[in-house]
């Protein structure tokens, strides 16, 4: 075969430390089009980012070359520096260490669109920390020996 071909859906989501209430739908407004902006750098593409006041969900088509630890070092630490350069007043910021990573097959792409869109309305009803709990349970993980989560 003379090509290499992919279609790589990655959900990611990620959280401020210690989830602080943080990003302000003002600051969301200016920071999702930059962690879309960070993405492209690596040739992946951002297809939905949003999220509430302290984590963001990231729905990215990847490529093959792009291993997803490195492409969130990447938006998380870049996206670091400029909250911190942006917003001096937010000089203690930072994004929690661990991450979510979960693959999304073609035909649930739509939906996880829509989950991200709809992130309000889905927190009005469960915190962030629930959230990502039944995230990890819908796709087989449980937190084992890791203990919980932050």
């Amino acid at each position: 075969m003379p090509a290499t071909w992919s279609k790589l859906w990655a959900h990611y989501v990620f959280s401020t430390k210690r989830r602080e209430h943080v990003l302000s739908p003002d600051i969301c407004t200016r920071l999702y089009p930059f962690l879309g902006g960070i993405t492209r750098e690596f040739k992946c593409t951002s297809v939905q980012i949003g999220g509430i006041s302290d984590h963001v969900h990231m729905l990215v088509l990847m490529r093959p070359d792009v291993a997803p630890s490195f492409l969130m070092q990447k938006v998380k630490g870049r996206s670091s520096t400029w909250m911190h350069e942006t917003f001096p007043e937010l000089s203690r910021f930072s994004w929690q260490v661990g991450y979510g990573a979960f693959s999304v097959s073609e035909s649930m792409v739509e939906k996880v669109k829509q989950y991200i869109q709809n992130q309000e309305a889905h927190h009005r009803r469960d915190d962030s920390r629930t959230e990502y709990l039944r995230l990890l349970s819908s796709h087989g993980l449980d937190l084992g020996d890791e203990g919980e989560i932050e």
